[in-house]
Parts: C-alpha cells; structure tokens; sequence
C-alpha cells in the first residue's frame, strides 16, 4: 500500500501531536509533527536527504503570529538564524523550493484574506481546525490529485480578495513599466534590501546619483518611502533579479471543487 508521508507544523504542541497521532492511525498514512517552521524545513531537508520526502505539509495559518502582529506572506523563510518562520512564508517557501509537496493550512477562524494570501503562495487547501477527522483526510488525498479544497462560506471572500489583488497588481504593474531602466535597476536593488552606497556600488554609479534615482523612482510610483516601493514592487512581481516574480504571483494549482452541492 502506498503511504502518504504528512508533516503536521503546529507551534501549538498539544494539538500538533493530537492531529498527528490521530492521522497516523490511519493505514495509508505516515505522519510526523514539527513544532516551528525552522524545524518543519528541518524536518523536509531531513526526509529529502533519506529519499522519503513528505508529501503534504499540514501548517497553522497562525505559526510563529507571536513573534510578528502581521507575519509576511512574500519572502521564501530562511533556514539559518531565523526566530520563527510564519505560516504563509513557510507555505512559499516551500512551494519553491519543493513544488512537488502540497501545503494545507489549518486555521482556527475563516479569515479570505489570509486564505487567499495563502493560495496565491502556493497551499492547495485551507482547512478548518474543527473540522472532522475524514474531512480533513479527504483534503488530504484531494490535494495530493491537485484539487484546491476550500470551505463553501469562504469562495466568495476568496474570490473578492484575488480579484482586488489582481486589480491592484495591474496597476502596481502600470506605474512600474513607467520607469526608466536604469530606474528599474535601482528598483530591483531596493528590493534586495540594499541602501544607497551598495546600490552605488552594485551599479557602478555615485551615490548622489543613486540618490536621485531614487527619489524618481518614489515619485513614479506615488509613494513616500523606500519600504513601500518595495511593497508596490513586490505586488508588480518585481525580485531582486530580473524577471524573477515574487512568490506571491504564483497561480493557483488545480480547481475548487464540488460534490454533492458541498464545495470540497
């Protein structure tokens, strides 16, 4: 029997182990249970390394939410030094640097706004933590056909948000394609986090130059401040190389599905 390999990522330990003892009373299911997102990336590298790579990761949609009010949804999460991975970074991450693993969140409340940041980071399902053992299981098995599960009150708050994304992503897109591309360089360095000498440095021009670039690129854009270029270019899919789309951008995987008038 072919088993399905789970990795439960939960900071709560309680319910992480609960869920995972739980699944694994199952036949055709192997499960094990990461308390952090340092260690479920652990845990991934582990089990890849030994030729038995998981196949869906079951993450809460509030890990590591103590350490941050607002955990980011973009930057893929660090394996070194990092104090805590959040869920929906974790979930990007993951997506990239392991397509062929599924991520299903867990949440505690129906929110589509996090629910749609998380599948436009790549989850394939967004799950109730209630809800019942053989639902939970049936997501389990439907995402690993690429189906995308999401609870019936929820497809329209999720269909709203990705529609308002999309629309704000296109206009994001417009003020970007208005810059020079020299200013687009400078752009894509902010992006990579550098200041105004390394951004010299890295383009080989004078500081008072970067500088007014700078400030032309804030103007472009209509904003105030180097962190919300930052966030406008991020929403346009601009990284820190050329044409490299961040994590947000990527598509949903497979479709909603229906059964007997339920969405699945």
């Amino acid at each position: 029997m072919a088993r399905i390999r789970v990795l439960v990522v939960d900071d709560h330990r309680i319910f992480a182990e609960s869920l995972a003892a739980a699944l694994a009373a199952e036949p055709d299911v192997e499960v094990s249970a990461a308390g952090s997102g340092p260690a479920a990336l652990r845990a991934l590298e582990r089990a890849a390394a030994e030729g038995r790579g998981y196949d869906v990761l079951l993450v809460d949609a509030e890990l590591g939410a103590q350490s941050a009010a607002d955990p980011p949804a973009v930057p893929a999460p660090r394996r070194e030094g990092a104090a805590a991975v959040h869920g929906i970074a974790l979930v990007a991450g993951v997506r990239a640097a392991r397509p062929g693993v599924r991520s299903v969140v867990l949440a505690e409340k129906d929110d589509p706004r996090t629910a749609a940041r998380a599948l436009q980071a790549g989850a394939s399902g967004w799950v109730a933590k209630d809800c019942s053992l053989q639902r939970l299981l049936a997501v389990v098995r439907g995402v690993l056909r690429d189906e995308t599960h999401l609870p019936p009150a929820l497809l329209t708050g999720v269909l709203r948000e990705l529609t308002a994304a999309r629309k704000h992503r296109t206009e994001s897109e417009r003020l970007v394609e208005s810059l020079t591309p020299r200013e687009r360089e400078v752009l894509r360095c902010m992006v990579a986090g550098l200041g105004r000498k390394a951004v010299a440095e890295r383009l080989f021009l004078s500081p008072h130059t970067v500088r007014t670039h700078m400030q032309n690129v804030l103007g472009k854009l209509g904003v105030h401040s180097t962190l919300a270029a930052v966030a406008l270019a991020r929403r346009a899919g601009v990284g820190p190389e050329a044409g490299a789309p961040g994590p947000e951008a990527g598509p949903l995987r497979g479709d909603v599905v229906e059964r007997g008038g339920q969405l699945a």
